[in-house]
């Protein structure tokens, strides 16, 4: 177990379960995740190995005995008649046969209808009379020869679900957390694997809970097929049901005028309707009409009556174009059956998750780690309904007073519900409010920017929120308008850091190059290495790039698709030196250093002159340009998200890929290069040095670090790079004033485990010039040297 995996057993010890159990005990059974983790949660709610085993094998067992498959349900029949009584787990549903005024129940799978049952159980557990519930009952045999009555007898019933939890021990338990751990055990829950999502990936998931917690919550999601959006609404919680199709009759949703039976939305806190999209889809039009007056007022009718309900309604389907042709061509609800076309009924959405963003799901995806019981996460969500957070925001912030009525519950909902799924110990700082505040906004302006393109009446509104504290007004943009409808040009510099405005990757305009930022947010598409800082590369003839993590395959192929773009922006005669600065460890050292010698020698015909070497030491990641510019990147060359492989445009298209949210620094150093200060006079000083006690740490190549071993080597030398400037000068203001006088150097020979070492005396260290009367200093005209003396220890030698 990993140290989070550990820490949740601790603080929630019988209440979690490692997530791939499911897949080891589903088999072919056609079952709901919360049922198969109740029955885990009996047996294998622990950390023990021993016990998980025993455990996943007595839940195959119990599937194996009382599971009802559809194909085995006469099998079923004939045991339950042998034996008299047998226990079982089926979908159960029950109506009220009123000619014999009892309760009768029907089995999904065994097949069975208008068994009785008793009235005290449906009064318990009123669900099951809507679609059903899962149960697992002792269902009983007596033959009987009066007429009209049935053999079959339902001895005892209990619906599959956990029986009591305790909220206050939650929020008590959660405190002990980190946000970043927390977001991770409710991704694990959901059985993904959080290490390959990025926050903002992680809260499009996550927001998918908010109609667990929130009364009355209206979300919209759609996007590609294959990203998992109907998965929550029909295994995480025995709370929710999922409508397949998207088809449902007034009568079945709401109340049946000729029976008086309530429908769905009376006993279920969430109503999921799959497949919501589809021009051709026939739609009751008297039952959208009821539907805008549910999700507006909280209430419904018949006759003369009205009922209050407090089911949230989510709206899952399928997009027919990518996001570019819907912004270009209609608006991103153009797949919408023409029934639910209406901005009426729309404007009634509190949220609209874009589905575009989320990735399709891929087997390294899922997570084997642990996570919550998914019924007791689903209990602990359904008493979290009956607290109201929607003003938790007001402490820091206050909304537009442009925000209409329907904007601002929107935007409050999402929020609140945010705040109740991460933060449900309600203790949480001004920028986390801030960062899900800004994400909620996002979510009920998508909603608004689309009727304003579907109907001109709506007016424009102001998207944007004060900070009390500063009095800083911050307005918030959508994604996919900063990257396909924003016209600002691909070099426009942000210099405040807290504004979520950003640039179109699109447009290339030739521009003036300024110092500033550039702000890439999560899921953001449309950015290249080009657009991002293309035209800082121009001029350079010498560049250096410092990233601790270039190893891995596609970190090996971001760097080679920078080189590729540093050969483009020089001209075809010039020759460019290019030094890469990296950490490694044993495991990837010798295939990096072969991908390395397969770039120096490819690099060549082109014109680049690829060196590199590695230094355990560095920890900043930046391009440092003799042109006067260096690039610090706050994630390295690490911008995009994975692809999906070989085989996904995205690997091959920069633009296409999702990126990381990351900060890009463009810094014009003031002196291209040190310059000499006039009292300093020749490089190498007669005068004694103070040395500053510390020690020098330098990796070699086998035949240098044999020759100083052997004594035939006393002097090491090192290039005039600004890595080396910044470990063996001291400057002030970018004039040389001495270098740095270490008392110790120690060498070591490759990265291996156990590589040799030794600690060598430095005598001093000083710079060699070509041209001593030049007064500056340059990588062409100077170097480090580094003089050697006694070898004090040795190890491994």
């Amino acid at each position: 177990m990993n140290a989070l995996d550990i820490k949740l057993n601790q603080y929630f010890p019988g209440k979690v379960v490692r997530k791939d159990l499911t897949k080891l005990v589903k088999g072919n059974a056609i079952v709901p995740m919360y049922v198969l983790e109740y029955l885990l949660g009996q047996y294998c709610a622990t950390d023990d190995p021993e016990t998980i085993v025993q455990g996943v094998e007595t839940v195959k067992s119990v599937i194996s005995k009382h599971f009802v498959h559809r194909d085995e349900a006469q099998i079923i029949k004939s045991m339950v008649r042998e034996k008299g009584s047998h226990r079982i787990i089926d979908k159960v549903s029950v109506k009220l046969n009123d000619k014999k005024d009892q309760y009768e129940a029907s089995f999904a799978n065994l097949g069975l209808n208008a068994v009785p049952i008793s009235a005290e159980v449906v009064t318990d557990f009123q669900k099951l009379l809507t679609h059903g519930v899962w149960c697992i009952l002792t269902l009983a045999y007596v033959s009987t020869d009066e007429k009209g009555s049935t053999p079959w007898i339902i001895e005892s019933l209990k619906p599959i679900q956990i029986s009591n939890i305790n909220i206050a021990e939650f929020k008590e338990a959660r405190s002990n957390f980190t946000k970043e751990e927390w977001v991770d055990i409710l991704l694990q829950t959901m059985g993904l694997n959080p290490d390959e999502f990025t926050y903002r990936s992680k809260l499009l998931q996550l927001s998918r809970l908010v109609p667990f917690v929130e009364n009355n919550y209206n979300l919209i999601e759609l996007g590609p097929k294959g990203t998992g959006k109907s998965h929550i609404f029909s295994e995480l919680s025995p709370h929710g049901i999922l409508i397949s199709g998207g088809e449902v009759t007034k009568a079945k949703l709401f109340v049946n005028n000729s029976s008086g039976e309530i429908g769905l939305v009376g006993y279920w806190d969430v109503v999921a309707y799959d497949e919501f999209a589809g021009k051709s889809k026939n739609v009751d039009r008297g039952m959208v009409d009821i539907m805008k007056n549910y999700m507006a007022n909280k209430s419904f009718s018949r006759g003369t009556q009205v009922y209050g309900a407090s089911a949230s309604m989510v709206f899952v389907g399928n997009t027919d174009h990518s996001v570019s042709y819907m912004l270009k061509h209609s608006n991103l609800f153009d797949a919408l059956p023409k029934d639910y076309y209406d901005t009426a009924f729309l404007d009634r959405i509190h949220a609209y998750l874009p589905g575009w963003e989320v990735q399709k799901l891929r087997n390294d995806m899922f997570t084997s780690n642990y996570g919550f019981i998914v019924d007791y996460l689903a209990e602990i969500l359904k008493e979290l309904r009956k607290e109201d957070w929607n003003n938790e925001y007001s402490k820091y912030f206050e909304l537009s007073n442009t925000i209409t009525t329907r904007d601002k519950d929107g935007v409050t909902k999402t929020l609140g519900g945010l705040l109740k799924v991460i933060y449900p110990h309600g203790i949480y700082t001004e920028e986390e409010v801030r960062e899900l505040l800004e994400f909620a906004i996002e979510c009920r302006k998508r909603v608004k920017l689309q009727l304003q393109v579907m109907d001109e009446t709506f007016e424009e509104v102001d998207f944007s929120y004060t900070v009390k504290g500063s009095g800083k007004v911050v307005t918030v943009e959508t994604l996919e308008v900063l990257e396909h409808l924003t016209t600002a040009p691909s070099a426009e510099i942000f210099n405040d850091t807290e504004s979520i405005s950003d640039f179109n990757s699109e447009i290339q305009l030739k521009v003036e190059l300024v110092e500033g930022q550039k702000i890439l947010r999560d899921n953001q598409t449309g950015i290249s290495f080009n657009n991002l800082f293309g035209n800082y590369l121009v001029g350079a003839t010498d560049i250096q790039i410092i990233d601790p993590y270039v190893r891995l395959p596609y970190q090996l192929r971001n760097l080679m698709e920078l080189l590729k773009l540093i050969s483009e922006k020089k001209t075809q005669d010039e020759e460019v030196k290019v030094h890469l600065i990296t950490i490694n460890n044993e495991d990837f050292v010798q295939d990096s250093k072969d991908a390395f010698e397969q770039m120096t020698m490819s690099l060549e015909s082109v014109g680049i002159l690829f060196t590199y070497e590695f230094d355990n030491f560095i920890h900043d990641r930046s391009i440092e340009l003799n042109n006067g510019w260096k690039i610090v990147l706050g994630r390295g060359l690490d911008i995009w998200q994975k692809t999906g492989g070989w085989y996904d445009i995205n690997e091959y298209v920069q633009e296409k890929r999702l990126c990381k949210a990351c900060e890009v620094t463009f810094v014009k150093k003031k002196v291209s290069t040190p310059r000499v200060k006039d009292n300093i006079g020749k490089m190498k000083s007669t005068a004694p040095k103070e040395k500053s006690g510390k020690q020098l740490y330098l990796v070699l190549a086998k035949q240098w670090f044999n020759e100083i071993l052997e004594g035939t080597k006393t002097e090491e030398y090192r290039a005039f790079t600004d890595h080396n400037i910044s470990r063996l000068a001291i400057c002030d203001d970018g004039e040389f004033i001495d270098c740095k006088q270490y008392e110790t150097v120690k060498f070591q020979l490759g990265y291996t485990k156990d590589a040799p070492q030794m600690i060598v005396e430095v005598k001093e260290v000083y710079i060699e010039m070509q041209d001593e009367d030049c007064d500056q200093l340059t990588t062409d005209n100077c170097h480090f040297v580094i003089v050697l003396g006694d070898i004090l220890e040795k190890k491994n030698c």
